[in-house]
């Protein structure tokens, strides 16, 4: 059977959520996904080998293909829901055997993004009644079994208390996701559902990647070895070309080893690493391999911004933030050879 989440010992399970099969196919990141598998009664060798599921496997291979792309891979027919559900957890099964970790978070975030959607959607119609524990909506079960946040309807918009809002916001360096500069009252966050479900992605993808790298599957699965070769062939855009150690500071070497990971790096981590690398010479053709492990990689995108940290702050370049600002974003990694200085710039000076 195919078994997604449990590689690892973890804390008990949630209580199950009882979903139908639409919901599954709209959030198949479930774990009540994989339980639908089972019951169906159908294994991961029929997924791969039956003629019958070929259009699983063409859906699962779309699912990542469209991640690869930085697109948003939304539905087929609407009597494909099964399929939908089984082209996800495929998918993943896909992923895992090929090993290429700079395509989890790529699928990660574009299936969070996907989930979005949905969250919003459903969101909207969901009335202030299903926000209570009785007939609580599924966007508020998510929210609540998930990420522990529980949300209120007020009129058109939507609350949650002020230490969940913090918490799922640290990432966020918009003015607009200060809590000053939110409406607050009574210790909750007044949000729209659009803002609400867009507090959430980073959680809904992080979620998605851990059931990725937890995936129990075999190492290899006759039927897919041509699925496995093209995600091998994805994930070679997404590989950093270069890698740069040397005498860097830990900061900077953390943060090149989240991207060589493909893993998210936060938008003050990205600032820090490219102004790093601009101040110590490197050219913008030198350091945007770095970024190409980044889950949201645009090539025009990175190479507009690093031209953006170069010939910005009045045309000098934008300075690398100095230890203390670092401590402040959590990107600070300090070791003992940092001793003495204030700023990654001056490491490994006079040594």
């Amino acid at each position: 059977m195919l078994e997604v989440g449990e590689d690892e010992p973890a804390a008990p399970r949630r209580k199950k959520l009882e979903v139908g099969e639409d919901e599954l196919a709209r959030y198949p990141f479930l774990d009540e996904a994989g339980d639908y598998m089972k019951d169906t009664g159908f294994s991961l060798e029929d997924l791969a080998a039956d003629p019958a599921f070929g259009r699983v496997r063409d859906m699962a291979l779309a699912r990542i293909e469209a991640a690869a792309e930085g697109r948003v891979f939304m539905k087929g027919a609407p009597d494909e829901l099964p399929v939908e559900i089984y082209s996800f957890l495929l998918a993943v099964v896909m992923l895992k055997i090929s090993s290429r970790r700079a395509m989890y978070g790529r699928f990660a975030l574009a299936e969070a993004r996907r989930a979005e959607r949905f969250l919003e959607s459903d969101l909207r119609r969901d009335t202030r009644a299903s926000m209570g524990d009785a007939t609580r909506g599924v966007v508020a079960r998510i929210m609540h079994d998930l990420f522990e946040v529980d949300i209120e309807r007020d009129g058109d918009d939507i609350t949650m208390p002020v230490p969940s809002y913090l918490l799922h916001s640290t990432g966020f360096h918009e003015r607009e996701w200060k809590l000053v500069n939110r409406r607050v009252s009574g210790g909750m966050v007044r949000l729209t559902p659009r803002e609400a479900v867009r507090l959430l992605r980073s959680a809904v993808a992080s979620y998605i990647s851990s059931r990725i790298t937890s995936a129990r599957t075999p190492p290899s699965v006759p039927g897919l070895e041509k699925y496995v070769s093209r995600i091998t062939e994805l994930a070679a855009a997404f590989e950093p070309a270069a890698s740069y150690t040397g005498e860097y500071p830990p900061c900077i070497k953390h943060a090149i080893g989240v991207l060589e990971k493909g893993e998210n790096l936060p938008h003050s981590g990205r600032f820090m690493l490219g102004t790093y690398l601009l101040n110590a010479g490197k050219s913008i053709e030198e350091i945007a391999p770095l970024f190409k492990g980044a889950p949201d990689y645009n090539e025009n995108t990175t190479l507009y911004q690093l031209r953006s940290l170069k010939e910005g702050a009045g045309g000098s370049g934008y300075s690398c933030p100095s230890c203390d600002k670092l401590r402040t974003q959590d990107l600070c990694h300090e070791t003992a050879e940092c001793a003495g200085i204030s700023h990654p710039g001056q490491f490994g000076r006079g040594r």
